[in-house]
Formats: structure tokens, C-alpha cells, sequence
């Protein structure tokens, strides 16, 4: 099973959180709403205080977010994901963003070693569930 960061634990990104971790994957998980992260506590998940601690030992680092400056913060930021991620870890963005913003993202990450999947997904909450 992998070790996963979810980050972004809303009405999307919680729910598949919480399949990962039905699935037998270890998770952590890290988002800005506590209420979001206790249903996740609650579904099994662990949790992390920032983005560079959820992502510190991360094979798999998936995020769920609201727009693309949030992605573009996530992953490019000074405590983000490209900056405290094991090089070469899996990073999946499945947030539903400009294509513009997701290939600079996705570039970023090539360029300091990661591999970078854009997919965003579909079916709303009962899809994530």
C-alpha cells in the first residue's frame, strides 16, 4: 500500500481521502477547515499541521483544492509540496482549474523532479463518495 498526502479535505477531496484510506493506504491529510479534518480523523485518516508536514514522507501526494492560485500556493510555495516532498514522488492534481495554471504547475514540478498528473474529476460529491 502507499503512503499518500491528501491535501484539501472539502466536499471533495474528504470523501476520497476516506476511500484511500478504506482502500488500506496510509493517508495524511491537511486542509484549513478543522471541521474537515475531524471527519477525516474520523473516517481513520492521519492529519498534518501543514502542507510540508503532510507531504514529508509522501510516495503519493493528491490535492483537491478550489482554484488555481490555491494549486499554484500548494505545490510552488515555500512550504509547499514541490519544496518538501521526497523527490520523485507522484503528485495528482485533481482539482478543476485553468489549463494554463495546471501546465505551469505540472512544468514546476518536472523541472524539480517530480511527476505531475493534472485530473480533475467529475461526478460531484456523490462521485467522490
Amino acid at each position: 500500500m502507499a503512503t499518500i498526502a491528501f491535501i484539501g479535505l472539502g466536499n471533495m477531496g474528504g470523501p476520497m481521502a476516506a476511500n484511500l484510506v478504506k482502500a488500506g493506504h496510509t493517508v495524511t491529510g491537511f486542509d484549513l477547515s478543522t471541521d474537515s479534518v475531524a471527519r477525516f480523523l474520523a473516517a481513520g485518516g492521519r492529519s498534518a499541521a501543514s502542507v510540508a508536514e503532510a507531504v514529508a514522507a509522501a510516495e503519493v501526494v493528491v490535492s483537491m483544492l478550489p482554484e488555481g492560485r490555491h494549486v499554484e500556493t500548494v505545490y510552488g510555495g515555500a512550504d509547499g509540496v514541490f519544496a518538501h516532498a521526497p523527490a520523485g514522488a507522484l503528485c495528482i492534481d485533481s482539482s478543476t482549474i485553468a489549463v494554463e495554471t495546471a501546465r505551469s504547475v505540472a512544468k514546476l514540478g518536472v523541472e524539480k523532479g517530480f511527476v505531475f498528473v493534472d485530473a480533475p474529476v467529475s461526478g460531484g460529491t456523490g462521485g467522490a463518495a
